[in-house]
């Protein structure tokens, strides 16, 4: 079973926060999407930021997270906006 930390953007800290909700393999991610991911992971951790949710969009698209496009970073920030 590969390991989240084997997805681009995907760290030590942010595979423990994804672990946290119940994500815990790239398939689940994937499955999940970023944006239901980042549900998740902000109902239990408050303080993360929209850099995370770029960060997830990434690791599914399986880009660097500043080359995700320019609409799909404004429709992520009117998504977190939602959040505030």
């Amino acid at each position: 079973m590969a390991e989240l930390t084997a997805m681009r953007n995907i760290g030590k800290e942010m595979a423990r926060k994804l672990a946290a909700v119940g994500i815990e393999t790239p398939e689940q991610l994937a499955q999940a999407g970023a944006e239901e991911a980042f549900f998740r992971m902000k109902a239990v951790f408050p303080e993360i930021c929209l850099v995370h949710l770029y960060t997830l969009e990434g690791a599914v698209q399986d880009v660097e997270f500043n080359s995700l496009s320019a609409d799909r970073k404004r429709e992520l920030k009117a998504l977190s906006d939602q959040l505030k």
